[in-house]
């Protein structure tokens, strides 16, 4: 008897986690090779060495690094042991690092065994995308993932921490609190909340001083409200439905105009009280959650959708079964034009002329995000919560 694509699959996984950590490996370690280091990491790096000798994080260094830090001070611990490290040894280890965790974030998920493994490999391409860039996103990613395992867990304090951390680190993190209402302990997860929030506060000022930390929150806000204005004239950036808009159709386009309308069908989904406590819409929303703010974010850049795709991921395992036809035309529409485009595979005339000057890479999961919204709106949900299985 033929064995089918999906039993080949899942009979070896050690061929899918190759594939995970192999691809993000192999990218990192041309740069290495090449005896050249990322951009973003000698941000990273600095990030650490300007809080230590408490210099601006926020002012251009065009002697050390192109571009600018965007990230708060915190991250500067999170970045610390491999800032110290030799850059090539810092550069794989990072990577790495961010690989591994995103997998145990997966993980966490509850699925099948085989399930896991087929959302690890529908993002291992888009991991190796955000791994080439030395990119933070897995980790962001991996922090909204276990904010809602706690929650799920009914260990809101630590719930409440990976929340803490992805907005201390990239303002992402908030979106966290979406599993608010999953949670059994409400009281506990505000507490929780507050009390994290201050020691992450606190917490670099080991590192600096009171006064340089209290100075850098004001800098950082001042940084993110620039960066925001110039990512609008940006064709690496705002790689959004915004941005999409803009580059189409309508380059005056306020994003007030998109994201309100959006916020409003976000929370369309909270109405249906009743379903709270079913697996399946719990992860339409997580799904929902994880897509929301790179589509909806003028600062998103290709390597950011490593965010979005984990979303994609979630949503077709979490499908209804049998897998519809639209599903299955959706999830490849997503592999193919924003997994794949950045890469070699993608006919490179597509991607100069249409895929990257009109922000392309943003439509599938645009696509896929209303899909969702509608479903946490008309699906029939079981009052149990099932066992997810995928065929």
């Amino acid at each position: 008897m033929k064995k089918s694509l999906y039993t080949i699959i899942t009979d070896k996984p050690y061929l899918i986690y190759f594939l995970w950590f192999g691809l993000s490996f192999f990218t990192v370690g041309k740069s290495v090779l090449l005896n050249y280091v990322p951009n973003n990491y000698l941000v990273y790096k600095y990030n650490f060495i300007n809080l230590i000798n408490q210099h601006n994080l926020y002012l251009p260094q065009p002697t050390h690094y192109a571009d600018l830090n965007h990230y708060g001070p915190i991250f500067a611990i999170v970045i610390a042991p491999f800032a110290l490290m030799p850059n090539a040894i810092g550069m794989v280890l990072w990577v790495m690092f961010n690989a591994f965790i995103l997998m145990r974030a997966i993980q966490t998920l509850p699925f099948t065994k085989n399930a896991k493994l087929i959302t690890l490999l529908i993002c291992a391409h888009e991991l190796m995308t955000s791994s080439g860039n030395i990119q933070v996103n897995p980790l962001i990613a991996a922090l909204i993932l276990f904010s809602f395992y706690f929650i799920k867990t009914e260990k809101d304090f630590w719930a409440a921490l990976m929340i803490a951390l992805g907005l201390f680190i990239k303002l992402y993190g908030i979106v966290g609190l979406s599993f608010f209402f999953f949670s059994q302990n409400k009281i506990k997860l505000i507490v929780s909340l507050i009390f994290w929030s201050l020691i992450l506060f606190v917490l670099p000022m080991v590192l600096s001083s009171p006064k340089f930390i209290f100075q850098t929150y004001n800098d950082w806000y001042v940084d993110l409200i620039s960066k925001n204005k110039s990512n609008i004239s940006s064709t690496r950036e705002d790689i959004s439905v915004m941005g999409m808009i803009r580059k189409i159709a309508y380059p005056q386009l306020k994003n007030l105009f998109v994201i309100v309308p959006a916020i409003l069908m976000f929370l369309l989904s909270y109405i249906r009280v009743n379903c709270f406590k079913n697996l399946n819409f719990q992860l339409l929303l997580v799904a929902s959650t994880l897509i929301f703010p790179v589509i909806f974010s003028t600062g998103s850049e290709s390597p950011t959708y490593i965010i979005a795709f984990v979303g994609v991921a979630i949503w077709y395992i979490n499908s209804e079964k049998p897998i519809s036809t639209l599903t299955i035309i959706l999830l490849f529409f997503a592999l193919i034009l924003t997994s794949f485009s950045p890469s070699d595979l993608f006919p490179r005339y597509l991607k100069v002329h249409f895929v990257e000057p009109y922000a392309l890479k943003a439509l599938p999961c645009f696509l896929i995000w209303l899909k969702i919204i509608y479903e946490t709106l008309f699906r029939k949900f079981n009052t149990s919560e099932p066992t997810l299985t995928i065929i």
